[in-house]
């Protein structure tokens, strides 16, 4: 084995790791974003009671399941953009096996 084709399988198990730890990424942030959903219905009347934030509750739940939203929707375009990587669909930039 040369060092060219060395250096080649040593980049593409580097490129391999680095896909695996976003893909990691992408589901902890939308694990994240689902638990978010779970969470709101239990903190809600928590929140209301706190005098300050009585008269913008409307504004505040609205803030919480935005949160939800884009932490489930970065999770899932960072599984899926990482899964083309990987070689999972028709991309071109796979990774050569």
């Amino acid at each position: 084995m040369t060092s060219e084709e060395l250096n080649r399988k040593q980049g593409d198990s580097k490129s391999r790791n680095k896909i695996t730890v976003q893909m990691v990424w992408g589901v902890a942030l939308a694990v994240a974003g689902i638990g978010v959903f779970y969470r709101i219905p239990q903190v809600m009347p928590k929140i209301e009671q706190i005098e300050y934030f009585s008269s913008v509750m409307f504004f505040v739940r609205f803030c919480f399941y935005l949160l939800g939203v884009l932490l489930i929707s970065g999770g899932s375009k960072k599984i899926y953009d990482n899964y083309l990587k990987l070689g999972g669909g028709d991309s071109g930039n796979k990774i050569e096996r």
